[in-house]
């Protein structure tokens, strides 16, 4: 039997089956499935599982199909990727311009950890204005929607944009990502105020979860102060910042951080890319070329 992973809590699953349409409370068979030692987390919600039912409505889950997409972090204490969302159409990633403020470093590599899914960009609150820097990434290619749930502006747009495919959303705690689903599903996630004394937002969602209405299928995902890039291949940051792609480097498979013959220093000077955006890039970089080999790192207990 096959199952869509819809809520993940300390390895208890809610899962749906594709097959009787029912919903199980599932659990892995054994100690753990075969995955990659480098990931944190076996099973995220969006996973297709394989597993059988042992009861009217408990599941157990002995292996997981394939991902075709991800948005995966870095989980810095136990120093493994962890996959947030698996499986989505598209990725939106929620900013907000002044509470909290917005963060074109923080974006950059949000978008860096979404692999194999179509990427939107969320300005909400957009009633508190909105910051101008967004709109480079629309320049760069990104679809940028300016919304607000308080006054409605945009939300018939973005509604548009989810019909009929399954989106993840993620952002920076405060940003209002789920009074944003709020609005856009009529459900009820658990919301709270940004903080003033330091101008961040306060966790409201602490695990991942699935949720549909009207054709609109989301998976609502924990805010988070800060978030660092997956230990990925370094060609796959350079896929996504798209700008890059039409630089006319001496090597193919140019990383653009220094060698003889990069053409991106040029592109900079010329005003082609962005120096801001070509420096997150390097920074990123930085970050993976200096995390410790994966021998050396900390295994999952």
């Amino acid at each position: 039997m096959r199952f869509q992973i819809r809520r993940a809590i300390n390895n208890i699953y809610m899962a749906y089956s594709v097959d009787d349409g029912k919903i199980y409370t599932a659990r892995i068979k054994g100690k753990v499935l075969k995955k990659d030692e480098a990931e944190y987390n076996p099973v995220a919600v969006g996973d297709i599982a394989v597993g059988e039912p042992y009861s009217a409505d408990e599941a157990l889950i002995t292996s997981i199909e394939e991902r075709y997409s991800a948005f995966c972090r870095w989980n810095v204490k136990k120093e493994m990727n962890q996959t947030i969302a698996a499986n989505q159409d598209q990725t939106a990633i929620v900013v907000s311009s002044s509470s909290p403020p917005f963060r074109p470093r923080f974006l950059d590599r949000a978008i860096a950890c979404s692999s194999g899914s179509d990427l939107i960009i969320i300005m909400n609150k957009s009633d508190q204005g909105i910051d101008e820097g967004i709109w480079l990434y629309r320049d760069i290619g990104f679809p940028v929607f300016p919304v607000s749930s308080l006054t409605g502006d945009g939300i018939p747009e973005l509604k548009a944009k989810l019909e009929g495919k399954l989106t993840a959303f993620v952002g920076q705690s405060g940003v209002g990502k789920s009074t944003l689903i709020n609005t856009l599903l009529g459900s009820a996630q658990r919301t709270g105020a940004v903080s003033d004394k330091y101008n961040r937002g306060r966790h409201t969602t602490n695990h991942s979860l699935y949720l549909e209405k009207d054709g609109i299928r989301v998976i609502d995902t924990p805010g988070v102060r800060e978030i660092e890039v997956p230990f990925e291949d370094l060609s796959a940051v350079r896929e996504s910042f798209p700008e890059f792609s039409s630089a006319d480097c001496f090597f193919q498979g140019c990383l653009h951080h220094g060698e003889d013959g990069c053409a991106l220093p040029g592109m900079v000077e010329d005003g082609r890319v962005s120096p801001e955006r070509y420096e997150s890039y390097l920074r990123i970089l930085q970050a993976l070329e200096e995390r410790k080999p994966l021998y050396l790192r900390n295994k999952r207990k």
